[in-house]
């Protein structure tokens, strides 16, 4: 029995466009830091510890959480411009 449903390899890799990584800081002391919260299961209880731990670690000023509406949706334009004029570093957060 022959599919006509195509295999497409993950390990093939993607398109030709690079996109440049962002620069880093050198450290996050004074810093405002934003957490995106994938709404997936204990995402929140994992950023609130990630946020504990920047602030007693690494000296971060203020940590900005903000949730995404869906877990299978990328974070709206609107969201993610609301944290760009907010924080200085972002991260995503990898919930259950």
């Amino acid at each position: 029995m022959t599919s006509d449903l195509g295999f497409i390899d993950p390990t093939a890799g993607g398109g030709k466009e690079r996109i440049p990584l962002a620069a880093r800081p050198m450290d996050l002391a004074g810093k405002v830091v934003g957490l995106l919260d994938n709404t997936k299961e204990q995402a929140d209880i994992i950023l609130e510890t990630v946020a504990e731990a920047l602030r007693e670690r690494y000296g971060v000023a203020k940590v900005v959480i903000r949730r995404k509406e869906y877990f299978s949706r990328p974070a709206s334009e609107a969201l993610l411009n609301e944290m760009a004029k907010e924080v200085q570093v972002a991260a995503a957060a990898l919930g259950g």
